[in-house]
Formats: structure tokens, sequence, C-alpha cells
């Protein structure tokens, strides 16, 4: 497997620019989407002239649908329709994370539009006052898709040191767990927890 280009750019570039003064009257916000194989994750920019406080506030974006496996080249088009609101961890400023759902040329839900069912469950439900807790367990994967931090040609030591770990041998990529838990307080996503896994490189995050 060749390795992506991405790990040899100076990184120090994209810093030197993301610390350019960014007009106030000019926000960036990233529409992001659920492909056509219901797991993998699409973004396009938008710039607008307000700080958007509210989702219903941002346009309706279309894009190629064919290209996502959600429609054929014949008639392309699909539609976002902004959904949730974030800051964003990355540009940071006045600049937004936009969650979308995805409609088709007709205004039906694409396949992977999963949320607009929920939605409407939820709705008949709410007067219940639902309570929902999520775990994600992740693992982290080297360029070669290779868990991250373990031997090339072998496995780690067994499981047991690993859950809740603490120390550089025992908790592979700390850096990277740490910063995705501070990049989701400060875009708004509610965090209750986290901690390494049985095994090295796995990590558990819960969110309420």
């Amino acid at each position: 497997m060749s390795l992506t280009p991405n790990i040899v750019t100076n990184k120090a570039v994209l810093d030197k620019y993301l610390s350019v003064p960014q007009p106030d009257d000019k926000v960036q916000c990233m529409y992001i989407w659920i492909d056509g194989t219901g797991e993998g994750i699409r973004a396009k920019t938008k710039t607008v002239n307000f700080v958007p406080k509210h989702p219903s506030e941002l346009p309706i974006w279309n894009y190629d649908g064919s290209s996502t496996y959600q429609a054929e080249g014949s008639n392309s088009d699909v539609y976002l329709y902004p959904v949730a609101l974030y800051r964003d961890p990355f540009r940071l400023g006045n600049n937004k994370l936009v969650l979308c759902d995805t409609y088709k040329y007709n205004k039906q839900p694409t396949e992977s539009n999963k949320r607009k069912t929920c939605l409407e469950v939820m709705e008949q439900a709410k007067e219940s006052h639902p309570w929902f807790g999520m775990e994600q367990e992740y693992s982290l994967l080297d360029m070669d898709l290779h868990p991250f931090g373990w031997p090339k040609n072998g496995f780690p030591g067994p499981q047991g040191p690993y859950y809740c770990g603490v120390g550089a041998n025992k908790v592979f990529g700390r850096d990277v767990v740490e910063s995705h838990y501070r990049a989701c307080l400060y875009a708004g996503v509610n965090i209750a927890g986290e901690n390494a896994e049985v095994m090295p490189s796995q990590v558990c995050i819960v969110s309420v």
C-alpha cells in the first residue's frame, strides 16, 4: 500500500495561513454529511457573510451525488439540509461545522439519511423525555492501516495492562486522544468521559 502524500507536507505552512486574520464578515461553514456507504464522511465549505446562530439560518446546498454513491450520473444532484451547528475546532474563530441531512432531487431522503426516520420517532416520544448515552470505541490506525503502535510483524503483549492504562508503553497515541477530547468540548459536543480500552491503540469515548 502506498502512503498518502499528506504525511510529507509541511504542516507549518498550514499553521502560518490559519493565523492570517480572517475578515469579520466572512465565516467558513463546513457542511458535513454521511455518504452512500453509510459510514464514510464527506465535507465541503461555504463562505457566508454572517455568523450563523442556528442551522436554519444557513442555505440548503447541493453536491454531485454520483461521486458519493448516492445518485446516478444522469440525475446526480443531492441536497444538503443543515440540521446541527458546532464551533469549528480546526479553523477556530467564528467558523462552524455544519452537520447535514441529505435529500435526493425529488426531496426524498437518501438511503443513508437515517436521521429523518429517527427524528420522526423521537418527535412522537418527546413527551416521555427519553435519555440517551452513547459509547463510541475506536482504534487508531497507522497510515498502512496497521494498529497504531503495534509491532509491524507481530503483536503487543496480552491484554491486562492497557485498560484505563497510564504510560507511553500502555497507551498509544494519547496526544491524538486528548486532542480529540478537547476539540469536541470546544465544538460543543457533550463528551462525558474517555478511557483507554483493553487493546492498545483502542479508545472509548462516552457522550450524553
